[in-house]
Order: structure tokens, then sequence, then C-alpha cells
């Protein structure tokens, strides 16, 4: 009887203004089947330090914040919302 514990990414959103969104799926497999799955979401702003973030996460981070996403998500949490 092998009971493991397997982690990992299996959803990565960008919105439109540049935030990441992952979800982590951690499973708990016993002999093959599956017993448990439980989920952490993270969500990352553009620039945001990328320390301890998974490797596949911060390829795509690096990707999609360019400078230009970053000024418009910094100018778009300094304007007032109405």
């Amino acid at each position: 009887m092998a009971i493991t514990k397997e982690t990992a990414i299996d959803q990565i959103t960008v919105t439109e203004n540049g935030i990441v969104l992952y979800r982590e799926a951690t499973r708990i497999i016993e002999d093959g089947i599956e017993l448990t799955k439980t989920y952490h979401r993270s969500s990352l702003t553009p620039a945001q330090d990328l320390t301890d973030v998974p490797d596949k996460v911060v390829a795509i981070c690096n990707t999609v914040w360019t400078q230009e996403v970053i000024a418009a998500y910094q100018n778009s949490i300094k304007e007032p919302q109405i």
C-alpha cells in the first residue's frame, strides 16, 4: 500500500490588466487511486516579486508583464474607481 502526495500547477490565467492567477492542485493517491484533491489559488499583480513562485508561473509572468502592461496596471490603481 503506497500513499503519495502530488502537487501541480493545473491552471494559469492572465486577466486583461495583466494579473496572473494560478491554481495548485494537491492530490493524495493510494495505490494509483486518488483519495483526495485540494486546491490553493494565488494571484500576482504586474511587477510583483516572484520569489518562491513556481517556475511555470514565473515564465508566464515574464512573458506577459511587458513595460507597457506594468505601466498600465500601475496607472489603473492610481485612478479613482467610480
